[in-house]
């Protein structure tokens, strides 16, 4: 019998979204997706600068690729690694709902703020309110 955590688990390993962001959560991988965004490398290339076996990146380049971040092709005698950049769209998508949510909740923060100042009498704008609360 699964445990709901467990469930939750498998769950979030099937979205593509959660496998695309553990992917990106090890700074070689980061890194190795940094330096395909200038262009296509091979599995030795990508290796060079790092103190680990060419089997290593390999595997991380095989995470990458399950959360469909790199594809592979063959040309040639090489098999270089491509960046899929449309992952990135899903991402984006996924933070900028999130940045749109917060910043309307601001917004409703600070229409809060400014009606408080007017009933206190207070000057105080919204703008200046932020302000002062990050200062402190």
């Amino acid at each position: 019998m699964y445990s709901t955590e467990r469930l939750s688990k498998e769950m979030a390993v099937d979205d593509q979204l959660s496998r695309v962001f553990s992917a990106l959560a090890d700074p070689i991988r980061r890194d190795m997706v940094a330096r395909l965004a200038v262009g296509d490398a091979t599995v030795n290339e990508l290796a060079e600068p790092y103190s680990v076996t060419v089997q290593a990146v390999s595997k991380h380049l095989k995470v990458l690729e399950d959360a469909g971040l790199v594809s592979r092709s063959k040309q040639a005698q090489r098999r270089p690694v491509h960046l899929e950049a449309e992952v990135f769209d899903l991402m984006t998508k996924w933070i900028e709902r999130y940045r749109q949510e917060a910043e309307q909740r601001y917004r409703r923060l600070d229409a809060v703020l400014a009606e408080m100042a007017e009933t206190s009498g207070t000057a105080a704008t919204p703008e200046r309110t932020r302000i002062e609360g990050e200062a402190s």
